[in-house]
């Protein structure tokens, strides 16, 4: 199993999980032409996909969903809460997915775990394939008993390092949306981060890659810092760019 990201952050997000028998993609955040291009990069196209699956309705996750799979003709699993953004509940491509229960796509375990974020009903995932396990979480604004009990064990992680609070706190954003970011229902600083690998078995981590960096909020130095000194292998440690995303990490 392995897994790379077409991009990470406000302005668009989108992460590949790739066994021998099966592409997923996880949300889909860019246009049909850029999820294309960036696609492309790693070496994959859409027609390679399985599925997507997507966490909620932000138009960062799920603005290039319907299109790209009205265009490739593909399934796609959510929510029934997402699914009620736009027409995504209406269309034949819509497969429902209950939160807290397990299902199989192309022979990959996926679990959608319930997260406390201001959508209808998102979710993240823990994938498992193989005994490995990969946890994909971001988009919550605090760590509830349920999260940290679902992804204590994964073997790789890309976990949301959203914002410092100083820096939001002095930051440009009005107050209103710095009480959204920062609060229970908005997203993860960095010691919130950290604090979640406090419980996870760490030895374990192959890779953990710090995700929706916010650009005006945080810097991958201040995320790195808050990560790091819970880590055994501080060498696991990388992180997620806009543009960029990241290349293909495989999980052994």
């Amino acid at each position: 199993m392995r897994f790379a990201s077409l991009g990470s952050g406000s302005k668009g997000n989108a992460t590949l999980l790739e066994t021998e028998q099966s592409c997923i993609l996880i949300d889909c955040g860019f246009s049909i032409k850029e999820t294309e291009r960036r696609m492309a990069r790693l070496g994959r196209a859409p027609s390679d996909l399985t599925a997507i699956l997507v966490t909620h309705e932000h138009s960062d996750h799920i603005k290039g969903v319907l299109p790209l799979a009205r265009k490739y003709k593909m399934p796609v699993y959510c929510s029934y809460g997402t699914g009620e953004h736009g027409q995504l509940r209406l269309s034949h491509h819509w497969r429902h997915l209950e939160l807290g229960t397990a299902i199989d796509i192309g022979g990959i375990s996926v679990m959608p775990v319930a997260v406390p974020h201001d959508a209808r009903e998102p979710c993240q995932f823990v994938f498992s394939y193989r005994k490995k396990t990969f946890g994909l979480l971001t988009d919550l604004g605090s760590i509830t008993p349920f999260v940290r009990e679902h992804y204590r064990n994964c073997d790789a992680l890309l976990l949301e390092c959203n914002h410092d609070v100083t820096m939001l706190a002095n930051g440009p954003y009005p107050y209103s949306l710095k009480q959204r970011v920062g609060g229970d229902w908005g997203h993860l600083n960095n010691q919130q981060a950290a604090s979640l690998l406090e419980d996870a078995e760490v030895a374990r981590l192959q890779h953990v890659v710090i995700a929706h960096l916010s650009e005006k909020n945080n810097t991958p130095a201040l995320a790195r810092m808050a990560i790091e000194p819970m880590l055994v292998n501080s060498d696991a440690l990388l992180s997620a760019d806009q543009e960029a995303g990241f290349d293909w990490l495989d999980i052994a």
